[in-house]
């Protein structure tokens, strides 16, 4: 390996450019691999629920294809020669184009609730396998052929087409959210990528030509790759280098959207921004000279990295902190991975065989996230273990610690063994039975812990150049802060395809004592009380006092038998309201919130407070609701919302249709719109527009009187199919005319989950209820 190989700065100067063909397939066959993606994930996103575990699946099957992709062309450089190569590939790309158009196929029926993620890994091969792994193909191949055909003209080395891949890449995934999504129809969406495709066959079949004919002008030339006659051989260790580089950035890249999506929302949006600076590291890492350098980006790493570690237990106060602490260090993180991986290139002669240990790399890294990681954890530990893991990317691996080291990790420990005795239960009843001076107790322990992180933080910041030191300091902050946040953990967590449930237990002494909670991420999704004196007593969501409750007391008020469906059952809660003479069917896509809720040792509202039938029907709502009869429903209560990772197909002028024909001509259709970070009224009030239903509007907020989980506020718009069905509450001063329909609907082929998001930072509806009340 030659110096200009293994640093950038010291390339040698370009000579002629790179034939304009060559560009022009790399960039095209790049974008067309990464605009595929959100777009199949978001046609099948709708059949498993809107899980954010669904992106993470679909990315660990594109990185499987990818490398099917990149064995394929490391293979395919068996052929002697250049001109025979890119022959078989067209003819590859001429078959894989009938499994066009684009499509999800129905081959595997509906979604298995026991093995989703086998099935979605299925329908992604049926669907889309082929016309991937072909187009992925492409970047590695098209360098590896101007290599083979331009290498002894003193031209520019084959790396730089591997920026202008990575530049389609990035901007196709830009395109999607901000041009494509907004725009474009998913029927539109489908069949404008298939005649695309059909576009770089004849792309394709061009560079072919050229290539025939300079192939045939230059007796050997496409022999092998000429651009050093005596190429070093590539070792497993550097191999195996290559595959941990690589696996990091994947791993983290499927960590961070998880993490992400699951309290935001599982959209494109959200999907896209982590890959597309995945991307941008690798755009920066290969330019000869970086935009940012390694130093720079080594010290940004550890500070962010330090920064995201202590205060991953605990979260941020607003979605755009959330994204700002995470996004910027999966980026350094990815980009000083990149950068090592950059240093430690082959010569071009072994250039498949660097790419294919690069996808190696990727495949290990998503794999572990998406297949392995839910398997053996029950929460979502991966994420931090990896961020753990980036620390051992230093520039410096010393075995015997300096005296100056030594020191810091004395100190190190001090800080972790001060923090750990500060939130001890020991250290708590200390306090409370002798104050610390005039301070609380909670003051006192945060004071304490919070130095003990501070001083852990600032010497792994002076460490940050060598890898173990730096490593156990992270290891160790990581560590203190989980310990920190324990006091307030939930005492048993279970993890499926669909997310982490956590359960906890809190003391509430207006609800007679003990409290318990399921939440999902940091949303919570029902309590009960375990006294016996509120155990049957609705709580948060469904109290009688919120508008969710006004709605089952008026319905049970007119009628002696009323039949409910309600779509996501969390605790059960409305179990509570169900006499004897009235049914309820639960739908709810997660087995294990089944499992939870019906165990009358976690909660009783099914099994104790209900005197009436409870069903349950697992699946997609959607699905499985499409199979009920019409007409059948008093309510059809949609309280999917309140987790912060909608499913947003649950919100289109479709699904609403859909709810209206399966409640009664009197029915309610209960939709609980509450989210911290999408304003969802106004797209909820343009699909009941345009559904052909009629809408009112209660924005609910508790007295200030109510014990803790007693009550709590929400947003609750209720759809009837005529005035008629809702003039009761129309009379009633706490319902609203929903607002107009001044957004557009959202559809099963058009939704705009930025636009919501937008529209809860500038406090849409929040100003618009305040003028209507103020109006009435």
């Amino acid at each position: 390996m030659t110096t200009a190989d293994t640093d950038p700065r010291s390339a040698p100067a370009p000579g002629p450019a790179i034939p304009w063909i060559y560009v022009l397939a790399v960039f095209c066959g790049a974008a067309m691999v990464f605009m595929v993606q959100p777009m199949v994930a978001k046609l099948v996103l709708p059949r498993l629920g809107g899980s954010p575990q669904v992106w993470n699946t679909s990315m660990a099957f594109f990185q499987a294809a990818l490398l099917v992709g990149y064995g394929y062309a490391h293979l395919l450089q068996k052929v002697p020669r250049a001109r025979d190569q890119v022959l078989i590939h067209l003819g590859v790309m001429i078959l894989a184009a009938a499994m066009l158009p684009l499509r999800i196929t129905s081959l595997l029926g509906d979604p298995s609730v026991d093995q989703p993620a086998l099935w979605l890994l299925g329908v992604l091969a049926l669907s889309i396998g082929a016309p991937f792994a072909a187009l992925s193909a492409t970047a590695p191949l098209v360098q590896a052929w101007h290599a083979r055909v331009h290498g002894r003209e003193g031209g520019p080395q084959p790396w730089a087409l591997y920026a202008a891949s990575n530049l389609g890449s990035l901007l196709a995934l830009l395109a999607y959210p901000l041009v494509i999504e907004p725009t474009l129809a998913l029927g539109d969406q489908r069949w404008g990528w298939s005649g695309l495709y059909l576009a770089f066959i004849a792309i394709m079949a061009a560079l072919a030509v050229q290539i025939r004919r300079q192939d045939a002008g230059e007796e050997g030339v496409s022999s092998g790759p000429p651009l050093t006659d005596q190429a070093a051989g590539v070792t497993w260790r550097q191999r195996l280098t290559w595959i941990a580089l690589a696996a990091l950035p994947s791993s983290l890249m499927l960590g961070v959207t998880l993490h992400l999506s699951t309290d935001v929302a599982s959209a494109p949006f959200l999907w896209v921004a982590p890959l597309s600076l995945y991307l941008l590291t690798f755009i920066i890492a290969f330019q000869t000279r970086p935009l940012i350098k390694p130093a720079v980006a080594l010290m940004l790493m550890s500070t962010a990295l330090i920064v995201t570690v202590a205060t991953l237990p605990f979260g941020a106060p607003n979605v755009l902190m959330t994204l700002a602490i995470h996004l910027a260090t999966f980026f350094l993180c990815a980009l000083v991975c990149h950068q090592a991986l950059v240093a430690r290139r082959p010569d071009p002669a072994h250039l498949t065989d660097f790419y294919l240990c690069m996808s190696i790399g990727g495949v290990a890294g998503g794999a572990f996230n998406a297949f392995i990681a839910p398997a053996v954890f029950e929460t979502v530990v991966e994420y931090g273990a990896v961020l753990c893991l980036c620390a051992l990317v230093r520039p410096l691996w010393p075995l015997r610690p300096t005296r100056r080291e030594l020191i810091l990790l004395a100190i190190a420990a001090a800080g972790v063994g001060l923090a750990l005795i500060a939130v001890s239960d020991s250290f708590w009843r200390l306090l409370q039975t002798h104050p610390a001076g005039s301070l609380p107790t909670a003051d006192v322990i945060k004071v304490l812990s919070s130095a003990g992180v501070v001083a852990l933080a600032a010497c792994g910041v002076l460490v940050r150049a060598r890898a173990l030191p730096f490593f156990l300091c992270v290891v160790l902050l990581a560590f203190t802060a989980n310990a920190i946040d324990a006091r307030a953990d939930a005492y048993e967590s279970r993890r499926s395809f669909f997310g982490v449930v956590h359960l906890t237990d809190t003391a509430v002494p207006g609800l007679g004592g003990p409290v318990r909670l399921l939440s999902h991420g940091t949303t919570l999704h029902g309590a009960q009380a375990l006294s016996p004196g509120h155990r049957c007593r609705p709580l948060v969501y469904y109290a009688p006092e919120t508008p969710i409750g006004q709605v089952f007391r008026r319905a049970q008020a007119d009628h002696a038998a009323i039949s409910v469906a309600a779509v996501g059952l969390g605790t059960g809660a409305v179990a509570a309201y169900v006499r004897p003479a009235d049914r309820l069917t639960f739908f709810e896509i997660d087995p294990q919130v089944v499992a939870i809720s019906r165990d009358p040792a976690n909660f009783s509202y099914t099994t104790e407070c209900a005197r009436g039938p409870i069903d349950y029907v697992l699946g997609d709502a959607r699905l499985t609701l499409e199979k009920q009869a019409e007409g059948l429903y008093d309510i059809l209560l949609v309280d999917a919302f309140s987790s912060d990772a909608i499913p947003a197909h649950l919100l289109t002028v479709e699904a609403l249709q859909s709810y209206l024909a399966r409640i009664k001509p009197d029915g309610v259709v209960i939709l609980h719109l509450s989210n911290r970070h999408l304003e969802l009224v106004f797209p909820a009030a343009s699909a009941a527009k345009a559904a052909g239903g009629y809408a009112l509007f209660q924005g609910y907020v508790p007295s200030p009187d109510s014990a803790t989980y007693e009550e709590s506020g929400e947003d609750v718009m209720i759809v009837g199919r005529n005035r008629a069905a809702l003039a009761a509450y129309a009379a009633d001063p706490r319902w609203l005319l929903s607002p107009p329909p001044t957004v557009r609907p959202w559809t099963d082929d058009y939704t705009n989950l930025v636009g919501a998001m937008i529209g809860n930072l500038d406090g849409r509806r929040r100003d618009w209820q305040a003028a209507q009340e103020a109006a009435r």
